[in-house]
């Protein structure tokens, strides 16, 4: 297959080259398709596809159509390919739809949407949502979206969906938006109530395995056992994973952190950053003046007091004197590995590492800027504003989240996230939320009763 431009490169159609075997199977199934697509009768698809010519070539007879775009296909017409540009209100024609418009949609929705969206509108395949019941000027806005991202980009992060859509002409997917608005919604989650995860909760249970060593608050009393309190989250699940995969050195560590998963990990360090900070509850050698001497080169990295500005390094203010005094001996000797800190500590000798550190463990540490996590419940309030109370949308181009599938509404709010959906709100909604935060606001609205809404149109005065 080739495409045919005019001289300003302007596509005019395609030349299609196939046996006569083929096109004669082409030919029933496009009669097929033409009724799928909201014909009534008889398939216009052979006329309207222009000249025919039979090629004579090694004994095969084949057939090249020139397909002109503009052939009349009805709701399949080809001009749906060249995407024209959306005018003012254009995504509020599905509102006006009439009892044949819905019946049109039903049609086309039957052979091109059901084996994914299931019959009725409710999915029953993973990670593919419910249509039932859906706002329809949405519905429209996404299929033409779905059009947009083959025409525009060729992203074909969902290569199905605009496989689906991007032949369908404007009055296609009106139909098709319609047809499924007017549908009852899928019914609430059938799992019982909403499981839900406490990170700050899930964090301390976890970590009472931590206790015995580093403290019941992450506050140690014994000498060479650091402090778990005062650093940045990201910080402390680095270090844990850095013990798990042996690229820090300690046997003890690995052992504990061998079973934990990474949402056991974040956890923990959640639950420990949002302790009260407090100094090591352990003695200190060395010189406190002499350290704060030496501790200049230190607080570009580590901030000034020992207070970290950065999250992947940590906060040194509070912490026990002897695990810093050890730590400063490892880069040196090369049992830990940062280059940085290696090329630092190379010059200190004993002494000069107990005085930074009995300078530091005397600092005092400072909460870390990390706030407790929403509920699902505080996380649905926000989200209420835009798509309605529990998630019922009253804006016919907002989508209603009640009664969704879960693992689409996880899927989705992680494409916000990443970019594979493009919307500035929900991109800086999505932004901040965790993966607890995910998987909390999706159980939240999938076990949510699912209401219709009706939209009337009120004449302009």
């Amino acid at each position: 297959m080739s495409l045919v431009t005019d001289a300003g490169g302007r596509l005019r159609g395609e030349l299609v080259i196939e046996t006569i075997g083929s096109f004669n199977a082409r030919r029933a199934a496009n009669s097929a398709a033409g009724r799928a697509c909201g014909h009534r009768g008889q398939s216009r698809v052979e006329p309207a596809w222009g000249q025919l010519m039979a090629i004579e070539r090694k004994g095969w007879s084949l057939l090249a159509f020139l397909v002109v775009v503009g052939a009349a296909l009805g709701l399949c017409r080809p001009e749906a390919l060249a995407q024209a540009k959306m005018n003012p209100g254009d995504e509020l024609r599905p509102l006006f739809a009439v009892p044949d418009d819905i019946a049109d949609g039903n049609e086309l929705a039957q052979n091109s949407c059901a084996s994914c969206h299931g019959a009725g509108g409710i999915s029953v395949t993973a990670g593919v949502p419910n249509l039932a019941g859906q706002r329809p000027a949405y519905l429209y806005l996404e299929m033409k979206a779905y059009q947009s991202l083959f025409w525009d980009s060729g992203n074909r992060a969902d290569a199905q969906m605009i496989e689906s859509v991007k032949f369908l002409s404007d009055d296609a997917l009106v139909k098709v938006a319609a047809y499924y608005a007017s549908l009852d919604p899928a019914p609430p989650a059938e799992t019982g109530g909403p499981t839900i995860v406490d990170p700050v909760q899930a964090g301390k249970t976890a970590a009472a395995a931590c206790a015995g060593c580093h403290g019941e608050a992450g506050v140690s009393a014994a000498a060479g056992i650091p402090n778990l309190i005062g650093e940045d989250p990201q910080y402390l699940v680095a270090a844990m994973k850095d013990y798990k995969t042996g690229l820090r050195k300690n046997d003890t560590m690995k052992a504990m952190l061998a079973a934990l998963s990474e949402a056991d990990m974040n956890h923990i360090a959640l639950f420990y950053a949002l302790q009260k900070p407090a100094r090591a509850q352990t003695p200190a050698e060395g010189d406190v003046e002499a350290g704060k001497a030496s501790a200049a080169a230190c607080a570009g990295c580590h901030g000034d007091q020992g207070v970290s500005g950065n999250p992947a390094t940590p906060s040194l203010a509070g912490q026990d004197a002897a695990y810093l005094a050890g730590a400063l001996a490892g880069y040196k000797d090369g049992t830990r590995n940062n280059e940085t800190m290696a090329g630092f500590a190379a010059s200190l000798d004993e002494a000069a590492m107990k005085n930074l550190a009995a300078y530091y463990t005397g600092l005092e540490p400072r909460p870390v800027n990390v706030s407790k996590p929403l509920s699902p419940n505080e996380w649905a309030r926000k989200c209420d504003r835009c798509h309605g109370l529990n998630g019922n949308s009253t804006q016919p181009t907002v989508p209603a989240l009640a009664a969704q599938r879960m693992d689409y509404l996880e899927a989705i709010l992680r494409d916000y996230q990443t970019g594979a959906r493009r919307n500035s709100e929900m991109a800086a909604m999505a932004d901040v939320l965790s993966d607890d935060d995910i998987k909390g606001i999706a159980a939240y609205y999938s076990h949510e009763k699912a209401r219709a809404a009706v939209f009337v149109t009120v004449p302009a005065k």
